[in-house]
């Protein structure tokens, strides 16, 4: 069972990326406050779902969380800043999004860009012990998802609809025979 809160605050808002290890597309990261009482039975970390479940979670979420917000960061910024300060920066840009200020920031993972007026708490493996870190994961993921189909329509060879941007056999060869798109983060290690 999954935990309602770190600190007890009413406001804390959990912090997830997903895509930090793909080889195309933008990194997204969500921040999502959840009312104290929301514990729906099937919420977990998005990785430990099916794409069905999280996509029932999301609406679940976008319906009842007192706010929630995602953003992202580019193919372009991953490569001029780094894909650890693009993460961090999709999460600042989430926060700054939600339409209540949170009082305290819940991580998931090791390391964090500090807040300029916010505290947080990083949690090594977070998506799977809070629920509002949970709910940020499915988030991420399932917008990211989406977008990775949209890009997919126009660059057919490489799967992303079913690989969503993450470096796969099939993912791999499209890039060998068709080369990089604008889309492929070109300071990573395409082949």
């Amino acid at each position: 069972m999954l935990r309602d809160s770190h600190t007890g605050e009413p406001l804390e808002a959990g912090l997830d990326e997903a895509g930090r290890g793909c080889l195309a597309g933008p990194v997204f990261a969500a921040a999502v406050i959840l009312p104290p009482d929301f514990a729906p039975h099937y919420l977990n970390d998005s990785k430990q779902m099916t794409a069905r479940r999280r996509e029932l979670m999301r609406e679940e979420i976008c319906q009842e969380a007192v706010a929630w917000a995602v953003a992202e960061a580019s193919p372009e910024e991953i490569a001029s800043i780094n894909i650890a300060q693009a993460s961090y920066l999709a999460m600042h840009r989430a926060v700054a999004q939600l339409a209540v200020v949170p009082t305290h920031l819940l991580v998931d993972g090791n390391r964090f860009r500090a807040h300029a007026t916010l505290p947080h708490t990083c949690i090594i493996g977070g998506d799977g012990l809070y629920r509002n870190i949970a709910a940020a994961s499915v988030l991420a993921k399932t917008f990211r998802d989406e977008r990775m189909t949209e890009l997919a329509a126009q660059y057919p060879h490489y799967g992303w609809e079913q690989n969503a941007g993450y470096p796969t056999a099939r993912h791999r060869a499209a890039i060998r025979e068709f080369g990089p798109t604008v889309h492929h983060r070109m300071g990573f290690r395409l082949l």
